[in-house]
């Protein structure tokens, strides 16, 4: 607080812009597109397989093509998220953006000659490799983010992909509708458009400067730091910035980038692994994708008429983006904690709504409306916060040294249950009906609470002072539990939980190190 709040800079502005553009938007793009070419893509397997071998594939082959198609992304994502530590430390934050566009241009090659090659190998190999990017970029890109924004801005740049990830499905809902690019004979051009905003990003990217962080801390370079930070400040005191820099550089116990092993077992950091692990698991396990990729069958048994359904799939698609920017300008008057835990409160709350308006809707009509107006709580409630918040949390929770094994540990996990969901709830929705809800209902309220006792308040605050804050709590906890163990639940909640000043802040008299 103590130097002047630092101004949006228009070159801060446009790394924002162009990450998000060329890389976040690719991933919500490629969630969406296979829904509506489906059908499409079917017959043309079919096809295929008829031509080579004379006889066609039964209808439980078909389903399993296609599901590999749509879940192969997964995989390819999780292998993403795997490179990153080794990716960011040897290229670098910007680096790895920039070389990583060449797996989306490969993939797109590959889903657009796929048709006039006959081969539905080239499709699924295609998503692989989109799904690759997608989990290098979903982590990359909100760490050079985080690292090249000051301190009071990281939350607005640090939400900005998670923006582009609602812009990218929704302009999957829109190019898919029948009179753009739904018809037939569209389809590989539908999913090979992803090579041009990487274009773009590409023409671009690279005349902007690293991460300074990256450059001081762990290159040593501070003639290139300060080159960056003056393209990515305004006139304000670059010394100030270096000097926090240098303090987190003597902080480290280590230079080198931590592996993620020696991460797990890091006691002085348990805590905020725990605290990414709950949140990154808790973002996919609210269902959230069930609900993005079953929204025509809810719709459908609310009694929306099927031609009408895809509009209405465009129109939750709009609300997600509001919900984003809604998002994305509060985030720094309210903080990361409101965001989350309303977030995950909201949606938890939406959940049990859909439940109970799907048992009620035999018997009271109009709660087929309520079932709707659900769905669109939970995609509204999952935009303003659980979207984007994740990925930004884990570069506030750790220096420099360990933040790339942070994002590996995050983004695996993420993909990991993300591709857990996509196999899993159409069993769940078999066998339990509409009460398969209740389990996302009880997912989204456990985070909700494990950030409203674990997770300090992040705004505003530089990397060193977000870790002395957990380094307090932890010492802090481990006293009390020598000293008076039945005391330990009140003083926790005192410190953690209370509300200062009208906002969730943290006790002065906890965080002094």
């Amino acid at each position: 607080r103590e130097n002047a709040k630092s101004h949006l800079t228009s070159s801060l502005l446009a790394v924002a812009l162009l990450t998000s553009f060329g890389s976040s938007m690719l991933y919500g793009y490629n969630l969406a597109v296979v829904n509506s070419p489906a059908s499409y893509i079917k017959n043309f397997y079919n096809r295929t397989v008829v031509s080579r071998n004379g006889s066609s594939l039964t209808e439980e082959t078909l389903t399993l093509m296609y599901s590999l198609t749509v879940s192969v992304f997964a995989i390819g994502g999780l292998v993403g998220s795997l490179m990153v530590a080794t990716l960011v430390t040897k290229f670098g934050r910007k680096g790895t953006v920039v070389n990583s566009t060449v797996l989306v241009f490969v993939a797109g090659l590959l889903m657009g000659f796929s048709r006039i090659c006959g081969s539905p190998e080239m499709v699924i190999f295609g998503r692989f490799v989109t799904g690759i990017h997608s989990g290098i970029s979903l982590s990359v890109v909100p760490m050079y983010l985080g690292e090249i924004a000051p301190k009071n801005l990281r939350g607005f740049l640090g939400l900005m992909p998670s923006i582009f990830i609602c812009i990218g499905v929704f302009s999957a809902q829109l190019l898919g509708l029948h009179e753009l690019l739904g018809k037939e004979e569209h389809w590989p051009l539908f999913l090979s458009l992803v090579v041009v905003p990487t274009f773009i990003q590409l023409m671009m990217l690279p005349w902007f400067p690293e991460s300074p962080r990256y450059l001081l801390i762990e290159k040593h370079n501070v003639h290139a730091t300060i080159t960056a930070l003056k393209w990515y400040r305004s006139k304000c005191n670059i010394q100030a910035e270096i000097e926090e820099m240098q303090e987190e550089q003597r902080s480290l116990s280590t230079v080198d980038t931590v592996s993620v092993w020696t991460l797990l077992v890091d006691r002085s950091v348990r805590w905020q692994v725990l605290s990414v692990v709950v949140i990154n698991i808790g973002m996919q396990l609210s269902g959230i994708d069930a609900i993005w990729f079953y929204t025509n069958d809810i719709f459908e048994n609310a009694g929306i008429p099927a031609p009408e359904i895809q509009y209405t799939t465009v129109g939750t698609g709009a609300i997600e983006i509001v919900a984003g920017l809604i998002g994305c300008f509060t985030i720094e008057r309210l903080g990361r904690r409101p965001l989350i835990i309303g977030g995950f409160g909201f949606m938890g709350l939406c959940c049990a709504g859909i439940t109970f308006s799907l048992i009620l809707q035999t018997h009271i009509p109009f709660m087929k409306y309520v079932s709707v107006a659900c769905v669109v709580g939970i995609i509204a409630g999952f935009c303003i916060g659980p979207a984007g918040v994740p990925f930004l949390i884990t570069a506030e929770l750790f220096k420099q040294s360990h933040r790339p094994a942070a994002y590996t540990v995050g983004g695996s996990l993420n993909w990991m249950s993300n591709f857990t969901i996509g196999f899993i709830f159409p069993f769940l929705q078999m066998s339990a009906g509409s009460y398969c809800y209740l389990v996302f209902c009880g997912v989204c309220l456990t985070v909700a609470t494990y950030v409203f006792f674990v997770i300090p308040e992040t705004k505003n605050k530089t990397f060193v002072e977000i870790s002395q804050m957990f380094a307090t709590k932890e010492a802090i906890l481990e006293s009390q539990a020598l000293s008076q163990p039945d005391q330990l639940k009140l003083k926790t909640m005192n410190g953690y939980g209370t509300l200062e000043n009208g906002s969730l802040e943290f006790n002065s008299s906890s965080s002094t190190p």
